[in-house]
This record gives C-alpha cells, sequence and structure tokens, in this order.
C-alpha cells in the first residue's frame, strides 16, 4: 500500500527525513516512536501528501506522491482518514452529526446543512459509533463529551468515510491512561474488524508495545528501528530516545 525508497522529506529547504526505506502492507497497525522533534509528524503526514519529497521514490496507494497532480492528491486524500491529537470535531453539533460529516464526499452539502439523512447513512453512522461505543451518546452535543470520548467520536467519523489507511497523529496524548487506553483499543477493534492500515504517532512507548504490530522509531531524522515489539532491546529503546 505504501512504499518508501531512499525517500528524503521536509519543508520548503529544509530537509526533516533522510533516507528513508519502508514498506507498509494492507491491514498492519504501526506505532511510530521517537522524541519529541525526531521528525515523527513529517512521516505520519507525508503519507497525505502534506510534506515535500526532496528525493526518492514515494507511492501511496497506487499514487506517486513525488509528481503527484492537485486532482490525483484529493482522491488520494478521500481514501485516508486523519485522527488529530485536538480531535477538530464541531462542538456545536451532535456526535451523529460530526459521524455523518465524514461522509461528505457522498452526501450533498445542502443535505447536510439541513441534516437531512438517509437510511443507510444512518444505518452506517451507528455502525461506528457502536463500534468505538460511543452510541449512547449519539444525540449529545460534542462539547459535553470528554477527551477520551471525543477521540472515539473522530475515530468513527474518520471510518465513515471508509478509509483505507487512518492515519493518528498523537491521538492519546492529551488523555489520562484510562481513556488513553481505551482510544488504544478501539483502534486496534477497527484495524481487526475493517482491516485499515493504522499508522499512529505515538510518545508512549508502552501502548505501542501492547497494540502495535509493528514499531518504527525515529530520531535525528532517519529511521533506526523497524520491526515487532519484542526485538525492541533496552539498548534499541535508548538509541531511538536519545537527544543529541
Amino acid at each position: 500500500m505504501i512504499s518508501m525508497k531512499k525517500l528524503t522529506l521536509g519543508y520548503k529547504k529544509e530537509k526533516i527525513l533522510h533516507d528513508v526505506d519502508l514498506k507498509i502492507e494492507k491491514g498492519e497497525f504501526i506505532g511510530i516512536i521517537g522524541p519529541s522533534g525526531a521528525g515523527k509528524s513529517t512521516l505520519l503526514m507525508a503519507i497525505v501528501g502534506g510534506i515535500k519529497v526532496f528525493d526518492g521514490k514515494f507511492d501511496v496507494l497506487g499514487y506517486n506522491l513525488k509528481n503527484i497532480k492537485k486532482k490525483d492528491l484529493s482522491s488520494l486524500r478521500k481514501k485516508i482518514g486523519i485522527i488529530f491529537q485536538g480531535y477538530y470535531l464541531v462542538d456545536r453539533l451532535s456526535v451523529l452529526d460530526n459521524v455523518v460529516s465524514g461522509m461528505l464526499k457522498e452526501i450533498p452539502m445542502a443535505r447536510a446543512i439541513i441534516k437531512y439523512y438517509k437510511d443507510k447513512e444512518l444505518k452506517k453512522a451507528k455502525e461506528f459509533m457502536e463500534i468505538v461505543d460511543i452510541e449512547k451518546h449519539s444525540l449529545k452535543r460534542c462539547d459535553e463529551l470528554s477527551g477520551g470520548q471525543r477521540q472515539r467520536v473522530a475515530i468513527a467519523r474518520a471510518l465513515a468515510g471508509d478509509p483505507e489507511v487512518i492515519l493518528a497523529d498523537e491521538p492519546i496524548s492529551a488523555l489520562d491512561p484510562k481513556s488513553a487506553t481505551k482510544v488504544m483499543k478501539v483502534l486496534k477493534k477497527v484495524n481487526k474488524t475493517y482491516g485499515v492500515t493504522v499508522i499512529s504517532n505515538l510518545h508512549h512507548l508502552e501502548y505501542a508495545k501492547d497494540y502495535c504490530d509493528r514499531i518504527i522509531g525515529v530520531n535525528n531524522g532517519t529511521v533506526i528501528f523497524d520491526g515487532h515489539s519484542s526485538e525492541l532491546t533496552e539498548e534499541l529503546v535508548e538509541k531511538i530516545y536519545t537527544t543529541k
């Protein structure tokens, strides 16, 4: 699904990541770890075409991101769901309305504005609210929810767009341990139930080890570990998190 070969990424004239070689398959659950400023977010957001490609080959879902056209970039982004640390929900709207907003590529804007949803759309929304365990709050405004609940709404909204890949940018860094655990369990459930590839930046190593099939360790602009959590020795962890 995603292939990076000798890839160098960055912003304007600044190169952030160098000589990245990665191949990500359908259905994987991947955690990206490393210290602040190591390039984790750069690596994650590059997948949605938000980062400049300086050198190398970069293919995502059949698109060449080094020379992608605006029309193709728009098509690619429709296949990718993104979950942010800050949720980015419409607080004054209900949980249901926020989840259905993930279907806007299918629902005409006029119908969405007046909140006229067809039965098949409501059925999909109900399914996704149930899988993230938020359906009992479906009619509540999102500003009435806790942080963990809001993040689960964001996951359901991402699912509503029928993504092939979900990118989760620090999805639990603002949550208490109990809420963080529930969000990670939900992401794992989504990954297993729908076969959606999930790629997440994580500050907390233990969550990456507990929930991710594969861990990518980034430091000083390079990938220095790529493997199963069982291969992650104390020496490698120290190498990943040691800053200059």
